[in-house]
């Protein structure tokens, strides 16, 4: 696990609305002349891959804001969370930048896709 954990000033829960997982696809797929493809593991340890959504205030944006560019630098560095389905700590990175898209009242949708690191 990792010292850094995810900011107490924000959503601890992302909206149900929008929460997708993919699995980790661990698979290597080689193409045959003839027949189905040749599967095999590619290792035993890969990424699954959270995407979750969490409604903000302007101020909880700001702190989103410096939480993955300062704290994770720009997303390099792993934190802890809490899994959304299953509730257990788990290690993350943001996979790519926050986005935000403007809600009535001055709230915003964060957007995070989130990889689950083994």
């Amino acid at each position: 696990m990792t010292d850094i954990i995810w900011p107490e000033d924000l959503p601890q829960s992302p909206l149900l609305d929008g929460l997708q997982e993919t699995l980790p696809d661990n698979l290597l797929r080689t193409k045959m002349e003839q027949g189905s493809s040749k599967l095999r593991r590619r290792g035993t340890d890969a990424p699954a891959k959270i995407t979750a959504q969490f409604l903000l205030d302007a101020a909880q944006c700001a702190v989103l804001d410096s939480f993955y560019a300062d704290t994770l630098a720009g997303g390099v560095r792993r934190f802890g969370f809490t899994h959304p389905r299953h509730r257990d700590a788990v290690s993350c990175r943001i996979a790519q930048p926050p986005e935000y898209a403007a809600l009535n009242g001055g709230y915003f949708r964060a957007r995070l896709t989130l990889e689950v690191l083994p």
